[in-house]
């Protein structure tokens, strides 16, 4: 069994709908700041950037 250690499971939320799409992990000691992706929200249907929820 894989231990966890640093890693944290994170949810991505749209932009432009508000939808939280996407669930990534971080390592938080790594990565002190918030994650901004740009991704595919089904909702839109389009590319659009994705931010860590609070």
């Amino acid at each position: 069994m894989a231990k966890a250690g640093n890693r944290q499971g994170k949810t991505l939320v749209c932009e432009e709908c508000k939808e939280g799409n996407y669930r990534v992990s971080k390592n938080i000691k790594n990565t002190t700041d918030r994650l901004e992706l740009n991704r595919y929200c089904p909702r839109c249907k389009k590319h659009t950037v994705h931010k860590e929820k609070k």
